[in-house]
């Protein structure tokens, strides 16, 4: 990893590790293993290293080095008609444009480091806490976190102010999850507690795996006293997460910096080019060869035409002294003529390129309709370099959580005994949608309220308030039946922990309808019902995991009765309920319709009076099969099934994931665009797929969702197989499937219906493996929609680097946490979302903004009009410099090949500076074909970019046979119009001045016309450059061919008089206009017959908007979503066993619990 820019690295080199050995409390013995420290460095240079880097890369661009190998050429007088610092400063120019640049982006990237190296944190050394920083951590160190710290590198926790050795961790930043996670440490080590002096004298021995990327494994050992404990990955905090609700916690520093989990994961910076610059790179060595073809056939030429004529004008044209054969002569001519015609390929491209980039970049920065003013979050461009390619992108890889996500899960609707809440209605009783002025549920009357809770549906409220005994029961069940954690730091301020914002929402729900969750033992919960204080014995919890997909909570009511609350997903639920429930079922399954077709996530609720004396024998039962050595699970389980049966229906919930702001139009427009979203994210699978079908990427008119997952390598490839079969409709010949030779190149496949497919990670694992990326990246390109959940951040980047390999397509991943990083680094355009899970993701951007839905107007108005800016641009470019220095070419068949230029230097000097500068970056800055209303609302505008069809090869060859045609033009007319001609008073004007003089004019105005011709978007900047050039030509040819100009520098200055004796004659005005008419006439022609006869989409709404006089259609808010029959089940996001945590009492402080033996039943194994 390179050293920053401006720091200096002082870390010894890593040596290979085969497993780790550390011992705690000695950092003497661990320096011998030259461990790295825990310093990190994304930036790319150091102060020593940026400018031979630097320049390195910059040379890989072969234009710049052509550039340089014609400076040296210029250095060489026998060679050189030009002066050496006509190149050397125009490219020092552009080398240092870009050279700044790029050092200022690795600043940004070194201030990043440095401000996360420079954290505090508190270090066990010398038998003392000690405040150090980050950069100051070595493995081995013994450090102390606090709540709400971030976790300093990956640690082996060791004690904590929680019960037996709890904590809990937030890890957004790891895998997108926001619910809390438990990690448990060691009875062994969280016995020291904080007692410094026990854990100063801890002198444990680690022996673990080396540094890798996966998240969710850990192998080690640890020993201590003789003794030896297995370690996994439950005892292990990784760098990335974040304390929650822990007071403190000490941890053992097992990997520091770049061998943490987190930075393996965060993959390599690497110089971005985009697909024009690629292209550009082979159009040079095209020209290339095309400019030694040309200087080889004048070279020849110059040798004959020496041997045959110069060797007997010596007398008049001698040669000079070191060429003694026309041999030599030509030779010689070959390099004249490459200096004199390398104007094909000048280097003012590339200084205007970075010009227009930078102008595109800023357009970005500066637009109003990308600034989220809620944060005071401007779109901001860190790249200058790949603005165009923002027009061509064909896949989008996004992260869900945060990007997609606003992580937060509101209670929305439910229904309770068949009738529906949360709808708003009129005063005629017909449903009306919510808007900002609708009216909100008043909850003054409930001091504990949550203020953030907000309801429109007043008729709930009512019920609560009137005493309807299923609406208290509904709540009376929310607020019991959960896992969450009660917290009131402050009197009458109330913060729930929940495993899952879900979980969170509901018990909030219940709180704010006067169900208030107080507190919890593990043998009691406490809950204020509309005032009054009830305490509830919690007999057992029967936890849920993904196959139950419910959870159920026994209860002994303070009336001595005995209930079973049950919450799940309908589908399960409605399988246990007892007959007199059927109607209600009924009902309550077209409400669920009903919520499904608005998005929700919905959740059936039931309850069962228990009989005494059955539930005492089930008790014991339960007892039993909890403390059974063989199948432990398969006994509980069939208990479970047993009581969790003949259910009363309650109702059902239904809770709302909140998307962003704009996100399923703007995932519409964009695949309207033809571009291919797929989404990969750390979230458990049913939650991504629930977001998938709130945003319309999945749909119930797919004729199909494959669902892939398997552990196993050939079971995961039959799968793909057989998907491939179902969505092409035949089978593919297993030789094509089995070949050894990989293509280079997938081509596009359609499939016979709309297909969508759903991966998660470990099953991702192996269909990335090399026999088998293939076959899946086949599969995923036939599906509409492909979400990957569960994944690790470096399979984000093996899945975006997979497309960009083989189908050749420019991809963009888009995200919000530090998980998202290596994603943005390894696609072609990086665009970091300024969200909740910290600033990694926007430091290593190319683009950012607030909020996913400006992705659509950063793609679909500035991509595309800088793709378009910019083809114009260099097609006008090439053909403006094909059609000056061919001139060259042609002349020299009349010169005798001796390498005289047709111009006069100062307009060979001027002529890319100066005269067609402006003009062509007023085209390139300003031009505009529809304005951004029209870009918004018809996204087929943008498949042209994705097509390449403005600028390819096809279109560079085009303009080479438009320049030569018009080189041929602005030579032979102006050469036979002058021939014979003379001026009015009888003098000839058939010199070489005069005929320089007016074949340039001819050039520059052709030119001119050209680009006025190719503008489609006029403002007065564009009139002012475009006839301001021509203007500022007339009026420097008249000065510099002026006498006074001539007497003070005479051989400077040698074309005295030569203007106004030649554009004062009629007739040479008359070629002039002819010559202009015969370039720009083909092109009009061309462009017309193509426009009538084979038109884009762009023109067919040009021509439409022109003829109906169409305005541009308003931007749109509102969105229709589709009715959508599936119903959303609750994700469950909480880890299975958290019941378990709360009937030991093991997460609950020792003053809350009560230290009796604990009768409670648990839902899974006792904890070990």
């Amino acid at each position: 990893m390179p050293m920053p820019l401006f720091g200096l690295d002082c870390t010894k080199p890593k040596v290979q590790e085969e497993e780790r050995y550390l011992k705690a409390n000695d950092r003497h013995f661990n320096s011998t293993f030259q461990y790295v420290n825990n310093i990190i460095k994304t930036s790319k240079y150091n102060i020593f290293t940026f400018l031979p880097i630097n320049l390195f890369e910059q040379f890989q661009r072969i234009a710049n080095a052509y550039f340089l190998f014609l400076l040296i050429l210029q250095l060489i007088p026998q060679v050189s008609s030009l002066s050496w610092y006509t190149t050397v400063v125009p490219l020092v120019l552009v080398l240092s444009i870009t050279a700044v640049k790029d050092a200022i982006d690795d600043y940004h990237r070194y201030k990043s480091d440095k401000q996360v190296n420079n954290r505090d944190v508190m270090i066990l050394l010398d038998g003392k806490l000690q405040r150090k920083k980050w950069m100051n951590v070595q493995v081995g160190d013994i450090i102390k976190m606090e709540n709400n710290q971030f976790v300093t590198a990956d640690l082996l926790l060791l004690s904590s102010s929680e019960p037996y050795g709890l904590i809990y961790i937030e890890t957004a930043e790891l895998d997108g999850e926001t619910n809390l996670k438990v990690k448990q440490a060691l009875t062994v080590t969280s016995d020291m507690g904080e007692n410094t002096k026990a854990l100063a004298d801890f002198d444990g021995e680690v022996k673990c795996e080396t540094p890798n990327n996966r998240l969710d494994k850990f192998r080690g050992t640890l020993t201590y006293k003789e003794n030896k404990y297995s370690l996994d990955n439950e005892k292990i905090i990784l760098r990335g997460c974040t304390l929650r609700n822990t007071e403190w916690c000490y941890g053992l520093v097992i990997f520091a910096g770049q061998d943490t989990k987190l930075m393996q994961n965060s993959g390599l910076s690497t110089l971005k080019r985009t697909n024009i610059d690629r292209l550009m790179n082979i159009l040079v060595l095209w020209i290339f060869g095309l400019l030694a073809f040309m200087c080889t056939v004048l070279a020849i030429g110059n040798g004959i035409w020496e041997s045959h004529k110069g060797y007997y004008f010596q007398v008049y044209l001698p040669w000079d002294q070191n060429i003694t054969n026309s041999s030599f002569s030509g030779f010689l001519a070959f390099w004249s003529y490459v200096i004199i015609l390398n104007t094909v390929v000048p280097i003012s491209l590339y200084v205007s390129i970075e010009f227009i980039r930078l102008g595109s970049s800023f357009y970005i920065d500066w637009d109003s309709k990308m600034y989220y003013p809620k944060k005071d979050i401007p779109a901001v461009a860190h790249t200058t370099t790949l603005t165009e390619e923002l027009g061509q992108i064909q896949y989008i890889f996004s992260d869900k959580t945060g990007t997609l996500t606003q992580n937060i899960m509101l209670f929305s609707k439910c229904t309770i005994n068949g009738k529906l809440y949360g709808y708003v209605y009129d005063l005629a009783r017909r449903r009306i949608d919510v808007t900002a002025n609708t009216e909100k549920v008043d909850f003054s009357f409930n001091s504990m309220a949550d203020p953030k809770f907000v309801f429109y549906d007043h008729s709930l409220v009512e019920a609560v308030k009137i005493g309807d005994p299923k609406v208290h029961e509904f709540f009376r069940l929310l607020s019991l039946c959960h896992t969450v954690m009660p917290e009131e730091k402050l009197k009458g301020n109330l913060v729930y922990q929940a495993q899952s914002p879900d979980e969170g929402a509901l018990v909030t729900a219940a709180r704010n309808f006067g169900f208030i969750f107080r507190s919890r033992t593990p043998e009691t919960i406490t809950v204020d019902e509309l005032g009054e204080s009830k305490v509830y014995k919690l007999l057992c919890i029967l936890d849920f995991d993904n196959v139950r997909k419910r959870m159920s909570v026994i209860v002994r009511c303070p009336d001595k009765k005995l209930y079973l609350y049950c919450k799940g997903a309908d589908t399960i639920v409605f399988e246990r309920l007892n007959s007199s429930s059927q109607q209600l079922k009924d009902i309550t399954t077209e409400h669920l319709d009903e919520f499904a077709g608005d998005g929700l996530r919905t959740l059936a609720l039931a309850y069962k009076k228990l009989d005494e004396t059955y539930f005492k024998d089930w008790q014991n039962r339960h007892h039993e099969a909890s403390t059974a050595l063989e199948n432990r699970d398969e006994q509980l389980s069939i208990l479970y099934e047993e009581i969790e049966n003949d259910l009363t229906l309650l109702g059902a919930t239904a809770v709302e994931d909140k998307l962003q702001d704009g996100v399923p139009q703007t995932i519409e427009t964009l695949v309207k665009a033809n571009i291919k979203i797929w989404v990969l994210t750390g979230d458990k699978q049913e939650t991504a797929v629930n977001i998938g079908y709130a945003c319309n990427m999945l749909q119930d008119e797919m004729r199909k969702v494959f669902i892939i997952e398997n552990n196993d390598s050939s079971a995961v490839g039959a799968e793909l197989r057989n998907a491939r079969t179902t969505m092409k409709g035949i089978e593919d010949d297993l030789t094509t499937i089995q070949k050894p030779v990989k293509p280079n190149f997938l081509p596009e496949e359609t499939a016979d219906a709309d297909y969508g497919l759903v991966i998660n990670g470990d099953t991702l694992a192996h269909a990335l493996e090399e026999d088998m990326e293939l076959e899946f990246l086949k599969t995923a390109c036939l599906c509409k929609t492909v979400i990957c959940c569960r994944v690790t951040p470096l399979q984000k980047a093996q899945v975006v680097e997979l497309v960009k390999k083989y189908k050749r397509a420019i991809t963009l991943a888009i995200g919000d946490g530090a998980n998202d990083v290596s994603m943005i680094k390894a696609a072609h355009i990086g665009v970091g979302i300024s969200g909740e899970e910290g600033t990694q993701a926007v430091l290593s951007s190319d683009f950012s903004f607030a909020q996913f839905r400006y992705l659509q107007r950063l793609l679909l108005v500035h991509g595309r009009w800088s793709y378009l800016r910019m083809s114009k641009f260099l097609r006008y470019f090439f053909y403006k410099n094909f059609a000056f220095t061919l001139v060259h070419f042609w002349y020299g068949f009349f010169c005798g090949f001796s390498a005289q230029t047709v111009y006069d230097q100062w307009f060979i000097t001027l002529y890319n500076l100066v005269y067609t500068s402006l003009p062509v970056l007023g085209l390139s800055l300003f031009d505009q074909d529809l304005n951004d209303r029209w870009s918004m609302a018809y996204p087929r505008l943008y498949e042209p970019g994705q097509l390449n069809l403005y600028f390819s090869k096809l279109e560079f060859v085009k303009c080479v046979i438009h320049g030569v045609y018009s080189s041929l033009v602005l030579f032979f007319i102006p050469y036979g119009a002058l021939a014979e001609a003379v001026r009015d008073d009888g003098k000839t004007i058939s010199d070489y001045q005069s005929f320089a003089l007016i074949a340039q004019t001819c050039l520059l105005v052709s030119v001119t016309l050209q680009v006025a011709l190719d503008t489609v978007y006029w403002t007065a900047i564009n009139h002012f450059f475009i006839w301001g050039s021509l203007a500022v030509y007339f009026a420097i040819t008249f000065t510099m061919y002026s006498n006074g100009m001539y007497l003070m520098f005479p051989t400077s200055f040698p074309f005295i008089g030569t203007a106004r004796n030649a554009l004062n004659q009629p007739h040479v005005w008359l070629t002039i206009f002819l010559t202009a008419v015969m370039c720009v006439l083909p092109v009009i022609i061309v462009r017309y017959i193509f426009t009538e006869l084979k038109p884009d989409f762009s023109n067919k709404l040009q021509y439409q908007i022109r003829q109906t006089k169409l305005l541009p259609p308003k931007p749109t808010t509102s969105y229709t979503r589709r009715t959508s029959t599936r119903r959303s089940a609750y994700a469950f996001s909480h880890q299975r066993g958290f019941g378990a945590l709360i009937t030991s009492g093991k997460n609950m402080r020792m003053k809350s619990v009560n230290l009796a033996p604990s009768k409670v039943g648990i839902s899974s194994q006792p904890d070990k």
